[in-house]
């Protein structure tokens, strides 16, 4: 079974996130490796109505390289 790299993982995500969202700015904090994959956790800034927030992000990719699960909410 091909094995994904944590360094694979954040690109997966950041792209994801990007095109999901439609925003340019994607920033990483943590990548956390688990029984099934890597759990990469960061933000990202959003405007809602003329005003600047910051929406947070937590996005399992299985070893496989694929986006198995997905959490976004507001900071």
């Amino acid at each position: 079974m091909p094995q994904v790299s944590k360094e694979s993982a954040n690109q997966i995500v950041v792209d994801f996130v990007k095109k999901e969202k439609n925003t340019e700015t994607v920033d990483i904090a943590i990548v956390e490796e688990q029984r099934d994959g890597w759990m990469v956790r960061g933000t990202f800034p959003i405007d809602m109505e003329g005003h600047p927030w910051v929406q947070k992000f937590a996005v399992l990719v299985d070893q496989k390289g694929k986006v198995r699960t997905t959490d976004f909410a507001l900071l």
